[in-house]
């Protein structure tokens, strides 16, 4: 696993603190409609654009010293492919599967066999709306699932995925 070196071999300290400080990466995944933020139903999902919110995840990331990629897609075969290949460069995701969340059994199982945390975010609070949209498939996959705080969801999320990664 890890590399032997011979007694007189000298490292430079500095260097060996950079890489096993190694910046935890997380990657931020958005279901299908999320592209219209700001458009879509702003009574529900506030004025932001998704642009403007990944704006602000960034910013929160810097702070927080982990590095994010954030993507969408409207596809769920997409979402899919990228929670499966998720292990092999990211330490967690922060997840709002959109609708998926209530129809997904893929993307569920996909989170499960990951194996690296994942945190469901909602920007409403799913549980005060339609019947068919309190039920999350995902929510049993994820660690915990943060709902109904606006952008605040993606950003409590990403707090919640930084301290799993540095757990």
């Amino acid at each position: 696993m890890g590399h032997v070196f011979p007694p007189e071999t000298v490292i430079d300290e500095g260097i060996l603190r950079e890489v096993m400080a190694k910046k935890k990466k997380i990657l931020v995944l958005n279901g299908p409609n999320l592209n219209l933020l700001g458009k879509r139903q702003p009574e529900i999902y506030g004025r932001l654009t998704l642009d403007e919110i990944n704006k602000q995840i960034q910013s929160l990331a810097k702070e927080l010293d982990v590095e994010v990629a954030a993507r969408q897609s409207n596809s769920e075969g997409e979402l899919v492919s990228w929670v499966q290949d998720a292990p092999n460069e990211f330490d967690a995701i922060v997840i709002n599967p959109a609708a998926y969340t209530h129809s997904s059994i893929a993307l569920r199982d996909a989170i499960t066999a990951a194996a690296i945390p994942a945190v469901e975010v909602h920007i409403s609070n799913i549980y005060r709306r339609e019947e068919f949209r309190r039920h999350s498939y995902i929510a049993g996959a994820a660690v915990g699932q943060i709902a109904g705080f606006g952008v605040q969801s993606y950003l409590l999320g990403l707090r919640a995925a930084a301290a799993l990664c540095n757990a």
